[in-house]
């Protein structure tokens, strides 16, 4: 067995660069890299490409990192929580790719599976197909997507072995799972990091072969995104 474990955050995160693509797993603020995200603050590098289902609110997650101007674009489905995104975008200090979600989704599955583009109806009629290939099949038409990867996919499990081995809980399977076949080194950040054989096979849903660094988080907040409550 391969012991991929690291000390921790920034250990795992010591050698990504200036200019890295990164991709970071989770929905909304749920099941996102919050250790290595504070890691990747605190070192301070910039000029980065970040694909994401969202781009965290103005406090925490990927916004935390907008908010030091580390982000150079942003590759996403959803947006709306952020404020400085808004400003950036608009003042023209940030690239923006907003895409379909489902279409990002597959983007990255695509990717981590080796396949370089795919045909998909969403997004046709609209400036999401502007300088994209369109055919037509069977009297429908579909735009031409390329598969995504990065540099480094950083992923946040529940469970996880020391060979890398993951399980995901709940909404954090959305984004994350695909995302560690997609990076071309993968740290996962766990709730709780097991010997090998410990965790059952039948539930893991990343094996270990695609992620490169594993380490135990700590300190999750395990934001709420939006609160909603009812009077009685």
């Amino acid at each position: 067995m391969i012991n991929k474990e690291v000390k921790n955050a920034e250990e795992a995160i010591q050698d990504i660069p200036n200019g890295a693509t990164l991709m970071f797993g989770g929905f909304g603020l749920c099941g996102i890299p919050e250790n290595a995200i504070s890691a990747l603050v605190k070192k301070g590098i910039t000029g980065l490409t970040c694909i994401s289902n969202n781009a965290g609110v103005d406090d925490f997650g990927i916004g935390l990192m907008l908010k030091k101007h580390q982000v150079k674009k942003m590759i996403s489905s959803y947006v709306g929580e952020n404020a400085e995104f808004e400003r950036q975008l608009l003042s023209g200090e940030l690239a923006v790719d907003l895409i379909p979600q489902g279409t990002l989704a597959e983007r990255i599955r695509a990717g981590g599976a080796g396949i370089p583009a795919f045909f998909t109806p969403a997004g046709y009629g609209t400036e999401v197909a502007d300088g994209k290939e369109v055919r037509e099949f069977n009297g429908k038409h579909y735009l031409l997507e390329t598969g995504l990867t990065a540099d480094y996919a950083l992923v946040k499990a529940w469970r996880g072995d020391t060979s890398g081995n993951l399980i995901f809980k709940g909404t954090a399977r959305n984004f994350n799972p695909i995302m560690a076949a997609a990076g071309k080194i993968t740290i996962a950040e766990v709730e709780e990091l097991v010997a090998p054989g410990e965790l059952d096979p039948n539930m893991i849903h990343t094996p270990g072969i695609y992620v490169q660094r594993i380490f135990q988080g700590n300190n999750y907040e395990k934001r709420i995104e939006q609160r909603t409550t009812q009077l009685a």
